[in-house]
């Protein structure tokens, strides 16, 4: 497998379905450290080469506390790239830390939401690239599924509350076995966050459900994906999408079961 030739395959089908970057656009790509968040970028760099419209590329790097080690390599390795970087130490999420260390991920998530807000406006970007995978979209379905009571995963592209960003995924449509080869490739430093390497959480307990399906279902996560976007509201139990006289199988239904109506 030609795994550039994948990645850009996989990234351009999602950034075209979803209408993803357009014409004028200044993309910012969130950096975490990790192996997906720097595929994502030099993916969108070779994008930017290639593709039929104009577009710029930057990327940020939101410092929470919870590196494992000093991000700094990557000042060096952007630089090479030709790539504007902004480094914000976030002092807000030390004070977290400080204050309530056992604090979940849905606080520090707005903590981060709110700086990487700050920073990417002072960039003058109006687009917000991150680097969730097949694998997230995946996890954050069943997730919702299964503990909050509802069908639901991460948009593919989606808006801030104002309206003022546009914030888009673009590696809907790759796997993290393709992350972790390509970036492997790459001399990108990687350096990985404290919290994707606990233990005992729902994320690492759906990730291993997934490794071990996979050994006998090795197409799982990608039919999981073509059911996100294959939705039959109808045959759920939401009845705002049960209205019989509206449902596209009222006829059949008339045919199959004439004593009932």
């Amino acid at each position: 497998m030609d795994l550039e030739k994948t990645l850009l395959r996989k990234v351009g089908e999602a950034i075209s379905r979803y209408d993803m970057i357009r014409d004028g656009d200044r993309v910012a790509v969130g950096l975490s450290g990790g192996k997906d968040s720097v595929t994502l970028l030099e993916a969108l760099l070779l994008l930017q080469k290639r593709a039929p419209i104009d577009f710029s590329v930057c990327a940020f790097t939101i410092e929470q506390g919870k590196f494992l080690k000093p991000i700094a390599p990557f000042k060096e390795y952007l630089a090479g790239r030709g790539v504007e970087w902004t480094y914000y130490h976030d002092n807000a999420s030390f004070d977290l830390l400080e204050e309530e260390p056992d604090h979940g991920c849905d606080k520090c998530s707005r903590y981060r939401r709110r700086a990487v807000y700050e920073v990417v406006r002072g960039m003058g970007a109006k687009v917000i690239a991150f680097g969730h995978t097949a694998d997230d979209f995946c996890e954050s379905f069943l997730r919702n599924a299964l503990f909050n009571g509802r069908l639901s995963a991460l948009p593919p592209i989606t808006y801030s509350s104002q309206k003022d960003f546009r914030i888009i995924r673009p590696l809907v449509f790759v796997t993290e076995d393709i992350t972790t080869a390509y970036a492997g490739h790459l001399t990108a430093p990687v350096i990985p966050c404290g919290c994707s390497q606990k233990t005992g959480t729902v994320r690492r307990s759906l990730r291993d459900y997934f490794t071990e399906m996979e050994k006998d279902y090795p197409q799982l996560k990608q039919s999981m994906l073509s059911a996100m976007g294959n939705v039959e509201l109808h045959r759920l139990l939401d009845p705002r999408y049960q209205d019989p006289e509206k449902s596209p199988f009222k006829k059949e239904k008339d045919v199959l079961f004439p004593v009932l109506g």
